[in-house]
């Protein structure tokens, strides 16, 4: 299973830079066409999206997006939170959860 990014040149130039070889850079009219196709790819294992540019696709992408479990959809970026909450949404585990919590 393979980590993938999509999103604009913007978003997805760090990810790039930071070495993500699987990284989908589409203009807004490809956007949910992509999405939609990286969903149903086995080989995508974690799937990094921008939640802005996630909240102007359809409802039913959207929706399928946020409900699919393979492969993991995490939103990066907006004003939803930190890191941590992202993380545990996303799996349904938190990773950060110490014995003293």
């Amino acid at each position: 299973m393979e980590f993938a990014v999509l999103g604009s040149d913007k978003f997805t130039l760090g990810f790039r830079l930071a070495g993500v070889s699987r990284v989908y850079a589409v203009q807004p009219d490809e956007y949910e066409a992509q999405l939609l196709e990286l969903l149903e790819d086995s080989t995508v294992g974690i799937l990094a999206i921008n939640s802005s540019e996630l909240s102007k696709v359809s409802s039913n992408a959207r929706k399928k997006a946020l409900e699919n479990i393979s492969p993991v959809v995490i939103q990066v970026g907006g004003e939803e939170g930190d890191l941590r909450e992202k993380v545990k949404s996303a799996i349904g585990v938190d990773l950060y959860k110490t014995e003293r919590d």
